[in-house]
């Protein structure tokens, strides 16, 4: 659901020349984050074992999840029809 909801917003608001340079920073994102769960998860269950592991990360998805939901409330509100971003990108490649 994440990546589906980045690809339309990717793909309606930011313009061509930047798509590049953007999407490196998307690349990061996507490699670091299952990398740095791995260690934590690990580092975890070497200190407190596997069980104690996998429900502290559950634990952490969920807080960060609901954290990151209240911080970034417009992504809530995004609406294409609406947008400024997309509806100039609408208008750059009808014209």
């Amino acid at each position: 659901m994440s990546g589906l909801f980045r690809s339309v917003i990717w793909n309606q608001t930011i313009p061509d020349s930047k798509r590049g340079r953007l999407a490196g920073i998307e690349v990061l994102s996507y490699s670091i984050g299952p990398l740095g769960g791995e260690a934590r998860a690990g580092m975890m269950a070497d200190l407190t074992g596997v069980r104690s592991a996998i429900l502290s990360g559950g634990v952490l998805c969920c807080v960060g999840v609901g954290v990151t939901a209240l911080w970034l409330r417009d992504f809530w509100r995004y609406d294409s029809r609406t947008d400024e971003h997309a509806i100039a990108q609408r208008e750059l490649h009808t014209v």
